[in-house]
């Protein structure tokens, strides 16, 4: 048996360390899966989802010169990303609507070119206040001291 990058396998944990997990694909093969490959959220410690002896379906990702196997997990896994995002907004109850702010309520709608003629004054105000506080503050010769 040949493996091959993108091949899905089925192996047994053989062995866990604090970076990843060793995979047994049989054979005399092993591979390692990273921890950061086993799950798609967050691990702190892979003892808590794999034990020796598990059988997982394991997605080649890697297969270095030296022998080395990639594997991964999270990747093997048969829920498609676009699958993922479509469940993820229909667990939404409403959708969002940036104009329900507290104050977009009482203001009327306003078209882009209000929008960003009002961004860019207060823009240029905020940077004329901050040149004029910081300007005496750089010290050297010939600065303006208030």
């Amino acid at each position: 048996m040949s493996i091959e990058v993108g091949a899905k396998l089925q192996g047994k944990v053989s062995g866990i360390t604090n970076f990843g997990a060793f995979v047994d694909l049989g054979e005399g093969k092993t591979g390692l899966v990273h921890i950061s490959e086993v799950s798609n959220g967050f691990i702190k410690d892979i003892n808590e989802v794999l034990k020796v002896g598990d059988e997982v379906t394991v997605l080649v990702t890697a297969v270095g010169d030296d022998g080395k196997i990639g594997l991964s997990i999270r990747k093997a896994m048969d829920r498609p990303k676009e699958e993922k995002r479509e469940h993820h907004r229909s667990t939404n109850k409403k959708p969002f609507n940036k104009n329900q702010g507290s104050h977009a309520a009482s203001a009327p709608k306003q078209d882009f070119d209000a929008l960003m003629s009002s961004f860019l004054k207060d823009s240029d105000d905020r940077l004329a206040s901050l040149r004029r506080n910081t300007e005496g503050k750089r010290g050297g010769r010939g600065g303006r001291r208030s």
